[in-house]
Protein backbone atom coordinates (compact mmCIF):
# COMPACT_ATOMS: atom_id res chain seq x y z
CA UNK A 1 0.00 0.00 0.00
CA UNK A 2 2.12 3.34 -1.41
CA UNK A 3 1.85 6.33 1.17
CA UNK A 4 -1.10 8.55 -0.54
CA UNK A 5 -3.48 5.64 -0.22
CA UNK A 6 -2.88 4.62 3.78
CA UNK A 7 -3.15 8.35 3.88
CA UNK A 8 -6.64 8.18 2.73
CA UNK A 9 -7.63 5.62 4.38
CA UNK A 10 -6.40 7.63 8.03
CA UNK A 11 -8.27 10.70 6.98
CA UNK A 12 -11.59 8.24 6.07
CA UNK A 13 -10.89 5.98 9.65
CA UNK A 14 -10.89 9.56 11.38
CA UNK A 15 -13.91 11.37 10.06
CA UNK A 16 -15.89 8.45 11.03
CA UNK A 17 -14.66 8.48 14.47
CA UNK A 18 -15.29 12.52 15.10
CA UNK A 19 -19.37 11.73 13.64
CA UNK A 20 -19.44 8.65 15.85
CA UNK A 21 -18.14 10.92 19.07
CA UNK A 22 -20.61 13.92 17.73
CA UNK A 23 -23.37 11.42 18.47
CA UNK A 24 -22.35 10.08 21.58
CA UNK A 25 -21.97 13.54 23.07
CA UNK A 26 -25.21 14.75 21.64
CA UNK A 27 -27.92 12.17 21.59
CA UNK A 28 -29.55 11.60 25.28
CA UNK A 29 -30.67 9.08 27.07
CA UNK A 30 -34.16 8.76 26.67
CA UNK A 31 -36.68 10.53 24.98
CA UNK A 32 -38.46 11.36 28.66
CA UNK A 33 -37.28 13.03 31.99
CA UNK A 34 -38.31 11.61 35.40
CA UNK A 35 -39.69 14.56 37.33
CA UNK A 36 -41.75 14.77 40.76
CA UNK A 37 -44.76 16.94 41.14
CA UNK A 38 -44.29 19.40 43.80
CA UNK A 39 -48.10 20.56 44.71
CA UNK A 40 -51.75 19.88 43.88
CA UNK A 41 -52.06 21.08 40.30
CA UNK A 42 -54.61 20.52 37.26
CA UNK A 43 -52.97 18.90 33.90
CA UNK A 44 -54.11 20.58 30.89
CA UNK A 45 -55.35 20.09 27.76
CA UNK A 46 -52.14 22.73 26.37
CA UNK A 47 -49.33 24.71 27.41
CA UNK A 48 -51.51 27.60 29.26
CA UNK A 49 -54.60 28.14 32.08
CA UNK A 50 -56.71 29.00 28.96
CA UNK A 51 -56.48 25.31 27.80
CA UNK A 52 -59.52 23.36 29.29
CA UNK A 53 -58.63 20.80 32.27
CA UNK A 54 -57.85 16.70 31.48
CA UNK A 55 -56.80 15.61 35.32
CA UNK A 56 -55.46 16.86 38.34
CA UNK A 57 -51.74 14.68 40.01
CA UNK A 58 -51.26 15.27 43.72
CA UNK A 59 -48.21 16.30 44.86
CA UNK A 60 -45.14 13.43 45.26
CA UNK A 61 -46.44 11.97 41.79
CA UNK A 62 -43.68 10.87 39.64
CA UNK A 63 -43.96 11.30 36.32
CA UNK A 64 -42.04 11.06 33.03
CA UNK A 65 -41.63 14.93 31.59
CA UNK A 66 -42.14 15.05 27.28
CA UNK A 67 -41.28 18.08 26.38
CA UNK A 68 -41.48 21.55 27.81
CA UNK A 69 -42.72 24.90 26.11
CA UNK A 70 -42.33 28.02 27.84
CA UNK A 71 -42.91 27.46 31.15
CA UNK A 72 -44.92 24.44 30.63
CA UNK A 73 -43.97 20.50 30.79
CA UNK A 74 -46.14 17.79 29.08
CA UNK A 75 -46.16 14.80 31.55
CA UNK A 76 -46.76 11.24 31.37
CA UNK A 77 -48.46 9.37 34.25
CA UNK A 78 -51.18 6.55 35.30
CA UNK A 79 -54.26 8.18 33.91
CA UNK A 80 -54.97 10.98 31.28
CA UNK A 81 -51.57 12.83 30.25
CA UNK A 82 -51.36 16.97 30.09
CA UNK A 83 -49.51 19.88 30.58
CA UNK A 84 -48.50 21.28 33.77
CA UNK A 85 -46.61 24.75 34.93
CA UNK A 86 -43.06 23.84 35.61
CA UNK A 87 -43.38 25.71 38.64
CA UNK A 88 -44.97 22.72 40.27
CA UNK A 89 -42.39 20.00 38.70
CA UNK A 90 -38.70 18.90 40.29
CA UNK A 91 -36.26 17.27 38.51
CA UNK A 92 -35.02 13.35 38.94
CA UNK A 93 -33.06 13.66 42.73
CA UNK A 94 -35.10 16.57 43.74
CA UNK A 95 -33.35 19.38 42.03
CA UNK A 96 -35.16 22.45 41.44
CA UNK A 97 -36.45 23.02 37.53
CA UNK A 98 -35.44 26.41 35.73
CA UNK A 99 -38.78 27.88 35.39
CA UNK A 100 -37.44 30.09 32.60
CA UNK A 101 -35.66 27.81 30.65
CA UNK A 102 -37.42 23.97 32.31
CA UNK A 103 -35.83 21.62 29.14
CA UNK A 104 -32.54 22.58 30.62
CA UNK A 105 -33.59 20.52 33.68
CA UNK A 106 -34.67 17.41 32.10
CA UNK A 107 -31.40 17.10 29.31
CA UNK A 108 -33.96 18.36 26.20
CA UNK A 109 -33.85 21.98 24.99
CA UNK A 110 -37.59 23.55 24.64
CA UNK A 111 -39.41 24.75 22.02
CA UNK A 112 -43.11 24.78 19.92
CA UNK A 113 -41.55 21.53 18.43
CA UNK A 114 -40.40 19.51 21.01
CA UNK A 115 -37.25 18.40 22.66
CA UNK A 116 -35.02 18.39 20.04
CA UNK A 117 -31.59 15.55 19.30
CA UNK A 118 -28.70 16.19 17.34
CA UNK A 119 -26.99 13.37 15.51
CA UNK A 120 -23.97 15.06 14.08
CA UNK A 121 -21.93 18.03 12.97
CA UNK A 122 -23.73 19.59 9.99
CA UNK A 123 -27.21 18.15 10.33
CA UNK A 124 -30.66 19.36 11.05
CA UNK A 125 -31.90 18.94 14.54
CA UNK A 126 -34.06 15.78 14.62
CA UNK A 127 -37.44 16.80 16.02
CA UNK A 128 -39.25 13.94 18.34
CA UNK A 129 -42.84 14.76 17.72
CA UNK A 130 -45.23 15.59 20.76
CA UNK A 131 -47.84 12.79 21.88
CA UNK A 132 -50.90 13.69 20.91
CA UNK A 133 -53.44 14.77 24.03
CA UNK A 134 -55.49 12.01 25.36
CA UNK A 135 -59.50 12.62 25.12
CA UNK A 136 -60.43 14.67 28.04
CA UNK A 137 -61.43 13.12 31.12
CA UNK A 138 -64.16 14.38 33.58
CA UNK A 139 -62.18 14.33 36.82
CA UNK A 140 -63.11 16.55 39.82
CA UNK A 141 -60.78 18.80 40.12
CA UNK A 142 -59.07 19.92 43.55
CA UNK A 143 -56.91 22.63 44.96
CA UNK A 144 -55.25 24.63 47.58
CA UNK A 145 -54.87 27.14 49.51
CA UNK A 146 -52.57 28.72 52.21
CA UNK A 147 -53.11 31.33 55.02
CA UNK A 148 -50.20 32.72 56.35
CA UNK A 149 -49.40 34.72 59.65
CA UNK A 150 -46.73 37.08 58.26
CA UNK A 151 -46.44 38.69 54.99
CA UNK A 152 -44.39 36.92 51.76
CA UNK A 153 -46.06 34.10 52.68
CA UNK A 154 -43.83 32.96 56.01
CA UNK A 155 -44.56 32.12 59.51
CA UNK A 156 -47.23 29.56 60.65
CA UNK A 157 -49.90 28.94 58.47
CA UNK A 158 -52.92 27.17 57.74
CA UNK A 159 -54.50 25.54 54.57
CA UNK A 160 -57.83 24.98 53.03
CA UNK A 161 -59.42 22.68 49.65
CA UNK A 162 -62.35 24.03 47.25
CA UNK A 163 -65.00 24.15 49.23
CA UNK A 164 -64.31 24.92 52.80
CA UNK A 165 -65.03 27.70 54.34
CA UNK A 166 -64.87 29.19 58.58
CA UNK A 167 -67.27 31.31 59.88
CA UNK A 168 -65.01 32.32 62.79
CA UNK A 169 -61.47 31.79 62.84
CA UNK A 170 -61.37 31.70 66.73
CA UNK A 171 -57.39 31.96 67.29
CA UNK A 172 -56.76 32.58 63.81
CA UNK A 173 -58.87 35.93 64.16
CA UNK A 174 -56.72 39.09 63.46
CA UNK A 175 -53.64 36.87 62.12
CA UNK A 176 -53.63 36.13 58.59
CA UNK A 177 -51.47 38.74 56.23
CA UNK A 178 -50.82 36.56 53.25
CA UNK A 179 -52.22 33.83 51.20
CA UNK A 180 -50.99 31.14 48.75
CA UNK A 181 -53.37 30.49 45.90
CA UNK A 182 -51.36 28.55 43.10
CA UNK A 183 -54.56 27.10 41.73
CA UNK A 184 -56.60 30.50 41.30
CA UNK A 185 -59.35 29.09 43.30
CA UNK A 186 -61.61 31.75 44.79
CA UNK A 187 -60.86 33.41 48.22
CA UNK A 188 -63.11 35.61 50.55
CA UNK A 189 -61.45 36.91 53.12
CA UNK A 190 -63.72 39.08 55.92
CA UNK A 191 -63.08 41.55 58.66
CA UNK A 192 -66.10 40.18 60.67
CA UNK A 193 -67.80 36.99 61.52
CA UNK A 194 -70.01 34.52 59.20
CA UNK A 195 -68.53 35.85 56.32
CA UNK A 196 -69.12 40.30 56.22
CA UNK A 197 -67.39 42.70 55.04
CA UNK A 198 -65.50 40.66 52.45
CA UNK A 199 -63.01 40.80 49.84
CA UNK A 200 -62.16 38.31 47.48
CA UNK A 201 -59.12 37.35 45.78
CA UNK A 202 -58.03 34.92 42.64
CA UNK A 203 -54.64 35.15 42.61
CA UNK A 204 -51.28 34.50 45.91
CA UNK A 205 -51.14 37.93 47.73
CA UNK A 206 -48.08 38.26 49.72
CA UNK A 207 -49.99 40.95 51.44
CA UNK A 208 -53.48 41.67 52.49
CA UNK A 209 -52.76 45.81 52.69
CA UNK A 210 -55.70 47.33 55.02
CA UNK A 211 -56.93 43.65 55.67
CA UNK A 212 -53.39 42.59 57.06
CA UNK A 213 -54.36 41.09 61.00
CA UNK A 214 -57.54 41.85 60.34
CA UNK A 215 -59.72 38.70 58.71
CA UNK A 216 -62.39 36.96 61.05
CA UNK A 217 -64.06 34.52 58.30
CA UNK A 218 -62.67 32.65 54.75
CA UNK A 219 -64.26 30.84 52.38
CA UNK A 220 -62.44 29.04 49.17
CA UNK A 221 -65.04 28.48 46.03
Amino acid sequence: MNRRTRKTLLNVATGIAVAATAVVVFLPAAYAAPGIVTSNVNVRQGPGTNYGIVDAVRRGTQVDVQQCEGSWCYIAKPGPDGWISSNYLSAGGGAPVNPQQPGLSFGFSTGPGGPTINFGVGQQPQVQPPRPPRPPVVQPTFGEVCFFDRTRFRGDSFCLESGDSNRNLGNWADRISSIDNPDGLQVQVCSENNYRDCRTYTTSASSLGDLDDFVASVRVR
